[in-house]
């Protein structure tokens, strides 16, 4: 088997090329996200808020489909490491089977539990009423989502970031044209208001799931996907599952978070809430460029470890450090100086505008901070410890942050309540360089001693 680019491509190079299309794609995805709801808060405030309230749900089945997928692309890039021609393709067949079982699992769970899960949050009828409707289309076709997101991990895996932008980008592109059409009912098409939102969601996921499809077929030789004498097998899945579970798990804790803020800040008002489904919305445009580049470090990394190249592991993970702090502060100076502006894109009240311009300004602190932590959390996943993501996941949104949100919220100034999120962040980040120092000892230190005492010899 001829080795790979990522053990052998200058890693600067190798980083930027494999990260600046997911960057791409992610800025796009990003960019979908912000329209979808531009168009949302052009209905009412009430629809805007239903979307946000949902978004912890999305947000899980997003997480799942996700961290099986960063599972499958540290064992797929590993394997391709090792050499190792038969779990690879063991492996890719693997990942398909287990999307198919989540989008089961999660299409059931939205037709019972929909509308008791907006009424766990909100006694107003036309936010429970069109969040069941969004949710309900959501789940039920969310088989677009974990097939897309599937064969975009066996094509980043190998290395094939390039194709993995043309899906997530596809997707997105469709979605945004396809919003405005079924929301208002453009060009013949019903009017569906909040329900076009979601049918304008699946339908993208849909078509970049079937692109997905072909560029594997079509350009992935590396990866062999047959199912004619496939099984699961327990120690595949358990491997996939290793370091998928904690980052499922990490990501999960961000539903659990976003549901316990949503619960605090609808104390104040809906409009609260509302700012804060806002500020994720716009967050995602500064972190998805970060978690783009996750996708183009953890393959390298594992890959590099599989293969025993420690010099190759270190430098990149310093590269991506670099880049995602600037990428941070970047995202910092858009907060604090255009946060009318960015508010202003989702149809923003007055009284939106009096909390959502200092919740911008407050909260954006801990982006200062954050690309060191992201980058932490991701060298630990492709190094097998996902574990350690999880702890640090835990520890900064459950143990920390809602806590903090909380104790806030009792003095009744709602200013305070965002203060939560940087000190949050700043514990994170303590942890993160806590958990590399230990990393750095015990795994890559010993691989450089290996290294020279080969080259002595």
């Amino acid at each position: 088997m001829k080795e790979n680019k990522m053990g052998v491509m200058p890693v600067n190079r190798l980083l930027i090329t494999m990260s600046v299309p997911m960057v791409i794609s992610m800025l796009v995805q990003a960019l979908y996200n912000i329209v979808d709801s531009m168009y949302v808060a052009q209905i009412s405030e009430n629809a805007l808020t239903a979307v946000s309230l949902a978004f912890p749900y999305q947000n899980l089945m997003i997480a799942v489909a996700t961290g099986t997928g960063v599972g499958v692309n540290a064992l797929l890039s590993r394997s391709l490491g090792e050499r190792n021609k038969e779990l690879v393709n063991k492996t890719a067949c693997t990942c398909i089977f287990l999307a198919g079982a989540s989008w089961i699992v999660f299409a059931l769970l939205g037709l019972g539990f929909s509308r008791t899960f907006f009424a766990m949050q909100t006694d107003v009828a036309e936010i429970v009423n069109g969040g069941e409707s969004y949710l309900l289309i959501c789940s039920i076709l969310s088989i677009g989502l974990f097939i897309q997101i599937a064969f975009e991990k066996l094509l980043s895996s190998t290395g094939r970031t390039v194709l993995t932008m043309l899906t997530q980008g596809a997707g997105a592109i469709i979605n945004i044209v396809l919003d405005p059409i079924l929301i208002f009912g453009m060009f013949g098409m019903p009017k569906m208001g909040i329900a076009g939102a979601a049918a304008a969601t699946v339908i993208g996921q849909i078509i970049g799931a079937f692109l997905g499809i072909w560029l594997n077929h079509r350009f992935n030789h590396e990866i062999h996907v047959s199912f004619r004498s496939f099984r699961p097998e327990f120690k595949v899945i358990k491997a996939i599952y290793s370091v998928g579970i904690p980052s499922i798990l990490m990501a999960s804790i961000g539903s659990v978070m976003t549901f316990g803020m949503n619960k605090i800040l609808i104390g104040f008002s809906t409009t609260a809430a509302a700012v804060f489904g806002v500020y994720f919305k716009l967050q995602s445009f500064v972190f998805m460029p970060i978690f783009g580049m996750n996708n183009g470090l953890v393959p390298i990394v594992a890959y590099n470890f599989g293969a025993r190249k420690p010099e190759r592991i270190v430098k990149t993970i310093k590269l991506s450090m670099m880049y995602a702090t600037g990428m941070m502060v970047l995202g910092f100076a858009a907060f604090q100086l255009f946060p009318q502006n960015l508010l202003s894109i989702f149809n923003a009240s007055d009284t939106m505008l009096a909390i959502g311009i200092p919740a911008l300004k407050i909260i954006s602190f801990h982006f200062l901070i954050a690309g060191v932590s992201i980058i932490c959390s991701s060298t630990f996943q492709a190094l097998g410890h996902g574990v350690l993501s999880l702890e640090m996941s835990l520890i900064r949104q459950l143990i920390v942050l809602l806590p903090c949100a909380f104790l806030f919220a009792q003095t009744g100034v709602l200013d305070l309540v965002w203060l939560a999120f940087p000190i949050a962040e700043l514990v994170a980040v303590v942890l993160g360089i806590l958990f590399m120092v230990r990393i750095f000892r015990t795994q890559i230190r010993p691989l450089k001693e290996e290294q020279l005492i080969l080259e002595m010899e």
